[in-house]
């Protein structure tokens, strides 16, 4: 067993962990694209409750169909990951063509194996939970009675169920972000470190540095 190579396979996977504490720490001194835009979920709840038109339905529907498109991508990848460590000694020596450096063991491939179907099985829980609280997001919504006002606080407890409903996907998103320098492992331990690392600038860059973000925060109160 390669220590280093075990370091470089679950790095990864406690990234995505510690992306998602370290973001609500970060969000406490300036407000994420994520965090602006659940502002913008409230506003959307608000005007639904004004207008009686089919729009709210095909949003939420929209946003439902990409949630269930992930999910089932990712339970296809859980089942060939799950083939994939059933035929290891196949696979390994293709596998170890690949590799610049050490060769990795049969052992160390395993392994990493099950720690990319540990990231994957995280994204689908990810996945499925958010489409149910979008699910429970157009209920609610569905619930409003058009010819009165709605009280505010049901308005931001429905919004607060489509931003738990987003914060979830977005979870399930990053494990792929974070799945990329674990395929980059294969090739090299090193690789999969760098990758990382830049994986998290990355997000970082996009969640508070983008473009998107300071257009969002300039119509956005916080």
């Amino acid at each position: 067993m390669n220590g280093f190579a075990i370091f470089a396979s679950v790095l990864p996977l406690a990234a995505v962990f510690f992306y998602g504490w370290a973001a609500k720490i970060l969000d406490r001194r300036r407000p994420s694209l994520a965090s602006l835009m659940n502002e913008q979920r409230f506003n959307w709840v608000t005007q639904a409750t004004r207008r009686d038109t089919p729009l709210d339905a095909i949003l939420s529907g929209n946003l439902m169909s990409s949630v269930s498109f992930f999910a089932s991508t990712t339970a296809l990848l859980i089942l060939a990951l799950f083939a994939v460590v059933g035929q290891m000694p196949q696979y390994a020596p293709a596998l170890s063509l690949i590799s610049f450096g050490p060769k990795h063991s049969e052992l160390d491939l395993q392994i990493h194996t099950l720690v990319m179907l540990i990231l994957f099985v995280y994204a689908f829980l990810a996945f499925t939970l958010s489409l149910r609280q979008f699910n429970h997001f157009c209920i609610m919504l569905g619930t409003f009675d058009h010819r009165i006002s709605a009280p505010p606080e049901d308005i931001r407890i429905i919004a607060r169920i489509n931003a738990m409903a987003a914060q979830r996907f977005n979870a399930g998103i990053r494990a792929y972000y974070f799945a990329i320098p674990m395929v980059s492992w294969f090739v090299s331990g090193w690789l999969a470190i760098g990758v990382t690392v830049g994986t998290v600038i990355m997000l970082l860059h996009r969640e508070y540095f983008s473009d998107a973000r300071w257009m969002v925060a300039r119509i956005t109160p916080h």
